[in-house]
């Protein structure tokens, strides 16, 4: 790891912590930060026990995991594409996720079962955007961007064919869970694991990502295998959203303005850009996650409306800085 990561980590380190303490304490019952710390290394009040424990530990893990998902998606898929406001649904796996997820929501199943349903719906997307995208010659950039809009769009329809055939009583859950609810995680340690794995898997590739940025004739000449590691990028990124979907719904922003804004902060050194980018990723959507559970307690709005709210002005701002001359 370059040694110019240092700070940048430290910093991200620190921005991550300070936001789990905050998620932690902070609710309809508020406990100290010194409560908190008791709460989960030593036995004390059984109450902030299982309130700390049980409620807003894994949330807190379920947010981090996925903001790292969707961050680390969306990094992988700008290298692969080539295109630095590339988005980690661009692909369709997203829409693939919800319309499996409400599918099984319609005919009545909860729980893991739902979540069985947004990772198959996952699954079929990224297997047919993937096959469409190949075809019988080689694939491009430019053909597998369109195929996954094509593919977004389709399911785009879908899930309004299923929200206009669902009874009232199922509406909220399923608006919820589109727009991206971290109310009751379903696998947050799951989601984690399965983050720091895909971080493992890409960092040795760092380098050649930094060549494949550079367009696939440089990559190329410089020994890279531009066959095979599209292919990777492309399977990593796929599983990153459809873990990060199936913890929390269809969360948007996260994956499309958090690589971009390391980037410009930091430089486009894949070897620093996709930890930073995951530690950012993992912050932004815990701090949006808390924000949604205070901004109009005791109700708690979905994280992805403040995503979304936070997402396009910076979006906005982003696009302005890099068309400027």
């Amino acid at each position: 790891m370059p040694r110019t990561f240092a700070v940048p980590a430290l910093v991200l380190l620190a921005i991550a912590a300070a936001a789990f303490a905050v998620s932690l304490s902070t609710g309809t019952v508020a406990i100290d930060p010194a409560s908190v710390l008791r709460a989960l290394v030593a036995p004390g009040d059984e109450t902030q026990r299982t309130i700390v424990r049980e409620l807003r530990l894994p949330r807190a893990i379920a947010a981090f995991a996925t903001g790292g998902c969707l961050a680390l998606a969306g990094a992988l898929l700008q290298v692969l594409l080539r295109n630095a406001l590339a988005d980690p649904y661009v692909l369709g796996v997203s829409g693939g996720a919800a319309a499996g997820a409400l599918t099984m929501m319609l005919l009545g199943a909860f729980g893991w079962l739902v979540s069985a349903g947004a990772f198959g719906g996952a699954f079929a997307s990224t297997v047919l955007v993937f096959g469409l995208a190949r075809g019988s010659g080689p694939w491009s950039p430019m053909r597998l961007l369109l195929t996954g809009v094509v593919i977004a769009a389709g399911w785009g329809a879908v899930v309004a064919l299923i929200l206009s055939l669902a009874p009232e009583a199922q509406l909220r859950g399923m608006l919820f869970w589109l727009i991206g609810d971290l109310s009751a995680p379903p696998v947050a340690w799951s989601t984690l694991a399965v983050l720091g794995l895909a971080l493992l898997a890409a960092l040795p590739f760092a380098r050649d990502l930094n060549a494949l940025a550079r367009g696939e004739a440089i990559a190329a000449a410089l020994g890279v295998d531009v066959a095979r590691l599209p292919w990777l990028l492309f399977a990593l990124s796929a599983l990153l959203t459809a873990v990060a979907v199936t913890t929390a719904g269809a969360i948007g922003f996260v994956g499309l303005i958090v690589p971009h804004a390391v980037r410009l902060a930091i430089g486009n050194d894949q070897r620093v850009l996709l930890p930073a980018a995951t530690l950012a990723g993992g912050a932004l959507l815990l701090i949006a996650d808390t924000i949604a559970r205070q901004i109009a307690a005791p109700a708690q709005l979905p994280a992805g409306v403040v995503t979304a709210l936070v997402g396009v002005p910076v979006f906005i701002y982003l696009l302005r800085r890099t068309a400027a001359p």
